[in-house]
């Protein structure tokens, strides 16, 4: 039962980080840093797909995903259409790795240790959801933000 409501939230949420992304009027406003305002739209989403890469990618589903942390935060500038397509990939990972667990695999320990503690790997995926709609609420501002 919780692989068929974490494959539903997943499809959902990634498909509206895709309409934010797909929203923005400029590759300009997708990367500006207003005051205040630390990471622009194409950081964050830079930044959950590498999180979703390499936490359920790579750890969960052996894709080989190296993360480079740094750089999500740090490169700028890639056009719309490269972040839709790594938005896309991204969705294809987590929802094809999603789909191969079974109720007794979610209940395993997750394989790394995530903010100094173990937790089942139905739980960490919980969290990294959670992790996924706080920042996709941030893009939405971040756009409506950089708007002209």
């Amino acid at each position: 039962m919780l692989t068929g409501i974490l494959l539903n939230l997943y499809e959902r949420d990634l498909s509206k980080l895709e309409e934010e992304i797909a929203a923005y009027g400029t590759n300009e406003g997708l990367w500006a840093k207003p005051q205040g305002i630390n990471n622009s739209g194409g950081n964050l989403c830079l930044h959950l797909c590498g999180n979703l890469q390499y936490f359920v990618g790579a750890v969960l589903g052996n894709t080989g995903y190296v993360r480079q942390r740094e750089r999500e935060f740090s490169d700028s500038g890639l056009a719309k259409e490269e972040l839709l397509v790594l938005i896309s990939t991204t969705r294809r990972t987590v929802l094809s790795v999603i789909a191969g667990f079974s109720a007794e695999a979610l209940e395993k320990t997750y394989p790394e240790v995530v903010f100094s503690s173990t937790m089942s790997t139905g739980y960490f995926l919980l969290r990294l959801l959670a992790h996924l709609n706080y920042h996709l609420g941030q893009i939405n501002y971040h756009r409506r933000l950089t708007q002209s």
